[in-house]
This record gives structure tokens, sequence and C-alpha cells, in this order.
């Protein structure tokens, strides 16, 4: 199906009526910004200890000297094969930006519940730098609802993207994003989480699609994502010559 055709000028109309709504949506980003920086954050009192191919380490020790953790709840259980697509498309976004984020005081971590040798195994599988911690024999994905035990998904309801959802919707590992900031004093403070479409904006590769003719053209969200090694070859456009 093809849009409608118009001339230049019916084109320059629309589009600087589209200009109107984007600027509005960036003014409305800009706003969303400033009210996530002036969350009320909760000091994390508890402690988690990660393993991690240095060895065992504390929340404070993934902070790796900055004072600034962005943690992504990467969905890799314990017995699964491999990580989930979605995640993993998400990931293939980050090893660019690392250098960025490490010298603007941010460090990024992802954590899965899956051993340290499966999640290596599959970290090497994609090709990827970023550091990947395990969290397995730790409360710290059940305290932060990206996890859920068998007898969680027994219960009436599940707790998610802070609100009770129905477990046939949920799954044992589920994904999302948490930010937390160290003081001088050693203290940690958890001060953001999203959690199901929240980190979408992470995903370069939508951003470019979303200004394509197509856009992202699925059926359902990221229907059309592949772990980046299980892409069949694209059929190459019919050629006049055969």
């Amino acid at each position: 199906m093809q849009n409608e055709v118009v001339s230049r000028e019916e084109w320059l109309e629309a589009r600087r009526a589209l200009l109107a709504k984007e600027k509005e949506a960036t003014r409305l980003r800009d706003s969303v910004n400033a009210a996530r920086l002036a969350l009320p954050w909760v000091k994390v009192d508890k402690n988690y200890v990660f393993e991690t191919p240095e060895g065992r380490k504390s929340l404070a020790d993934l902070f790796d000297g900055r004072s600034q953790l962005l943690i992504y709840h990467f969905m890799l259980g314990p017995d699964w094969d491999a990580g989930c697509t979605g995640c993993s498309f998400l990931s293939d976004h980050v090893d660019g930006a690392l250098p960025h984020l490490n010298h603007h005081d941010v460090t990024w971590v992802a954590v899965s519940r899956a051993p340290l040798d499966k999640i290596a195994a599959y970290k090497q599988r994609m090709g990827w730098q970023f550091p990947w911690v395990s969290s397995f024999g730790s409360d710290f994905n059940f305290d932060y609802h990206v996890s859920f035990s068998p007898g969680d998904l027994a219960k009436d309801k599940v707790f998610y993207n802070f609100t009770p959802m129905q477990p046939a919707d949920a799954n044992d590992e589920l994904p999302g994003l948490s930010a937390f900031y160290r003081n001088d004093k050693g203290e940690i403070f958890h001060t953001y989480s999203s959690y199901a479409r929240g980190p979408e904006e992470l995903i370069g590769t939508l951003m470019i699609l979303d200004r394509a003719p197509k856009g992202r053209n699925e059926d359902s969200t990221m229907n059309f994502v592949r772990r980046h090694d299980e892409y069949e070859e694209a059929a190459k456009a019919p050629s006049c010559c055969h």
C-alpha cells in the first residue's frame, strides 16, 4: 500500500504540520527528562553480591570508580539456552556508547541470573564487550522485579512495571533498566527503574526505522527482530537483466 502522492507544495505543508508535532514531542521529552532527574531516591541498604570474571563483587564494586551506575536487567535465566532476542537487540547498541558513558561518569553493566559461564558463552557468541555479571543466588533480580520464581508465577498477580499483572502475561525473567548513584561516603541510592518498553529509546535501530518510509513495519512489538547472527540473507531485488 502506498501513501497519497501530492505536489511538493502540498508535501511541504503536511511536513510543517508534522514538524510542529515533532517539536511538541521534543519539548515533552525534555519535560519528562527533567521530571526523571527530580525523582526522589531510595537508599540501598542490602548487600548484593555478583559473580564476575574478576571474582565476586558487591553492588558498590560494579560502579568501577564512577558515581553513576546503569544496570540493564538482561533476560537470561539459569536454565535458558540463549539470551532474550529483544534484550540482545538492545545490547547490540551498547558497546559503541561505552567510551562516552564512561567518560561522563557512568558505568553500564548487564545483570542476569544465568551462571557466569553461560553468560560468557553467549557474550562471546554475540561479540559484545560491555560488562555482564551474574546475580545467581542473589535476591537482586527479585528485589527489582525482573525475575519471578515458580511460586511467584503461581500467585494471582505478579508485580512488574510498577503494576500488578497476570502471571500468564509474565515470565520467569523480564527486562528492565535500573539506575544507581554512589556518593562520596559510599552510600548507594536507587534513583530510577524502567521496564517493558520503557528503555526502547536506547535502541537506535528503532529510532532509525521510525524515519524510514515503512517505519518499523511490524505486526506486533519488535516481531521482526532476530539475534544478529540469526538473520537470513535478504533476497536481492530483481534485476532487469534476469
